[in-house]
């Protein structure tokens, strides 16, 4: 059982730790907008690494084999979706600064708590990273057909548990920040840095050899 648990905390914080775009567009949502919005976007994160994690101690190898034809298609839409996220968040940033600056229109509410979690569940689901790591952790793991199920529900477990527990502590990072950049220029110029990275890691993710 505590083989079972260590395994299931290193693989979470193993794919959660790097910050990518998913981590960077955290960040920036959760600056942007408030921090019961952040974590509700960080437990979408967590609850995507989380049903890999189940699947793949419930496949085993026969889903890393399934998994590898998607693997082109997936990384493409990945690249699609975080390069319409970053464009979005430049743009709505830039017309907001304009709005306060030029005229008093309202304005457009934040994402809610529910959509922020479906936005970041479903980012992370189509990031190919992601995949890749747990199919790895499939392939790896010549055990994990003969664990019982309290052994594989522990390590699902601790793998949720262990990104959550990341992806809370950027969502909190993130509402530091905007808390600190509490100026309209402040909160644009964190949009716009957010939006450079992202589109520079899905640039990367691109020429980068499947």
């Amino acid at each position: 059982m505590t083989a079972a648990l260590l395994a299931g905390l290193l693989a979470g914080y193993g794919i959660a730790i790097p910050v990518g775009a998913v981590g960077t567009y955290l960040v920036s949502l959760t600056a942007r907008t408030s921090l019961r919005t952040g974590v509700c976007a960080a437990l979408g994160v967590a609850t995507a690494d989380g049903l890999y994690a189940l699947a793949a101690v419930l496949g085993g190898s026969a889903l890393a084999s399934a998994l590898r034809p998607a693997l082109g298609p997936l990384r493409w839409v990945c690249v699609l979706v975080l390069a319409a996220l970053a464009a979005r968040g430049a743009a709505g940033a830039l017309r907001q600064h304009r709005d306060r600056r030029l005229t008093m229109r309202a304005v457009p509410p934040p994402p809610g708590a529910l959509r922020a979690f479906l936005a970041l569940l479903g980012l992370t689901l189509l990031n190919p990273t992601t995949v890749i790591y747990f199919a790895a952790l499939v392939l790896g793991s010549q055990g994990g057909s003969a664990a019982g199920a309290a052994e594989r529900t522990v390590l699902v477990t601790a793998a949720f548990a262990a990104s959550a527990s990341w992806q809370v502590l950027l969502a909190g990072g993130g509402a530091l920040l905007g808390r600190a950049l509490t100026g309209h220029r402040g909160r644009l110029m964190t949009a716009l840095v957010a939006s450079g990275v992202m589109t520079a890691l899905a640039l990367r993710m691109a020429l980068t050899p499947a």
